[in-house]
């Protein structure tokens, strides 16, 4: 038998159960959602608790969900952030499902959606009508098309990002119907595309969204040399532009150059650009910060280039060139033009050997990060590292065929 002291020790011990619903919930979400879960199995007032708290939940969005999600989101009905991922093997959830789903989830400010190939226009519509809130929507694998999406842009005023990847239900030719900004024309702020067939018919959602501050273009069809004039002309708040194998050259480079406000710039693997173009944007982007090249060894963007850059874009602190091939004359006039580079990195170059290496240490004086990949370099061009370069805090050197274990050893 306990004594009475021991019962009194045990009472006073228990301070746990004192604490108020806001205070623990403020505790499970420094938790794991490992830790959660076993939480949640403690009691009745902490499943309670833990469920109400809960303002992410990602799901296993098979056909079988949709009877279970009354029951879902009655426990967890503060949900602002859901994801709905579905195996490609599998049936998804329809349209009945999303709408139930809308309809408890009304405070929905995130919505990601993966290869929920059974959702339709419909859907999407009952969806929008319901969660008027959505400020992000991300959907890769599905199968609705531009009137579903549509429906989103038509109804979700408060729409800052969207994200769009293999969008199956997008007709290709003439007949595709455009997608326009709708009442999110004046709230979108990131819109990224993503291999999309005809990505021309996201023209008009670009051109619509005058307060659109980063465009990221992946493997996505169309012309968009012309596109970009006109782009350029209505959306002049643009800070960011990611291109990664699309049809654009030197064209659709001059367009961009209008937007004197770019900061950040990624032009990976479309051959077609040379020098010119990148000497253009150059010229009138004077704010540009971040430059990452992908030049897929088409050599048709070198020193001219890297030069142009140099003589103008004085803030640069991050340039990225892979499949490049500069020389000692540009990276020079980099280093002594660009006094705020931090990070620098120059992958699969046929011409940054030694010589280039020692003018980098001698005079990259801000350089924090260096990354060196499949360049002719040996144990000469560590040697100048180690003894240049004084804020330099990380770098790394991959398949550098000169550069023995001796030498890497200058840099520890």
């Amino acid at each position: 038998m306990k004594t009475e002291e021991a019962e009194v020790i045990d009472e006073l011990s228990d301070f746990i159960s004192d604490l108020p619903d806001e205070c623990l919930a403020c505790v499970f979400q420094s938790l794991t959602p490992a830790d959660r879960k076993r939480c949640s199995l403690v009691c009745r007032r902490w499943l309670r608790i833990e469920g109400q708290s809960r303002h992410r939940l990602s799901l296993n969005a098979q056909s079988d969900l949709h009877p279970l999600i009354p029951s879902i989101f009655s426990r967890f009905d503060a949900v602002t952030k859901l994801a709905l991922k579905c195996d490609r093997r599998s049936v998804g959830i329809g349209d009945e499902a999303l709408a139930s789903i809308s309809e408890r989830c009304r405070n929905l400010t995130r919505l990601k959606l993966r290869a929920c190939r059974d959702l339709t226009d419909a859907g999407m519509l009952a969806f929008a009508k319901n969660c008027r809130g959505l400020k992000k929507l991300s959907c890769g694998s599905c199968t609705f098309g531009a009137k579903g999406m549509n429906a989103v842009l038509d109804n979700c005023p408060a729409l800052e990002e969207l994200s769009v990847k293999r969008l199956r239900g997008i007709i290709d030719g003439a007949a595709a119907e455009p997608i326009g900004p709708g009442l999110a024309a004046a709230s979108l702020k990131t819109i990224c595309l993503k291999e999309l067939y005809n990505g021309e018919c996201f023209g008009p959602l670009i051109i619509g969204a005058r307060n659109l501050r980063s465009l990221k273009l992946f493997r996505c069809s169309g012309d968009w040399d012309k596109l970009f004039p006109l782009i350029m002309d209505q959306v002049t708040s643009i800070i960011e532009i990611h291109m990664e194998r699309i049809q654009v050259s030197d064209v659709g480079l001059e367009a961009i150059s209008n937007s004197l406000n770019l900061e950040i710039l990624h032009l990976v693997k479309t051959p077609v650009c040379t020098n010119a173009g990148l000497g253009a944007v150059a010229e009138k982007c004077k704010l540009l910060r971040k430059l990452h090249i992908d030049g897929w060894k088409a050599n048709r963007i070198g020193d001219h280039g890297l030069i142009a850059v140099a003589k103008s874009c004085s803030n640069l602190q991050e340039l990225v060139l892979i499949g490049v091939n500069p020389t000692k004359l540009s990276l020079e006039m980099l280093a002594s033009n660009c006094q705020n580079l931090e990070r620098l990195a120059l992958c699969g170059s046929d011409t940054v050997g030694d010589a280039e290496i020692c003018c980098i240490a001698l005079k990259c004086i801000a350089l924090k990060k260096l990354c060196i990949k499949s360049c002719p370099i040996s144990d000469h061009g560590m040697e100048a590292l180690a003894s240049g370069c004084p804020n330099l805090v990380k770098v790394k050197v991959k398949k550098c065929r000169g550069v023995t274990p001796e030498g890497a050893d200058w840099l520890r």
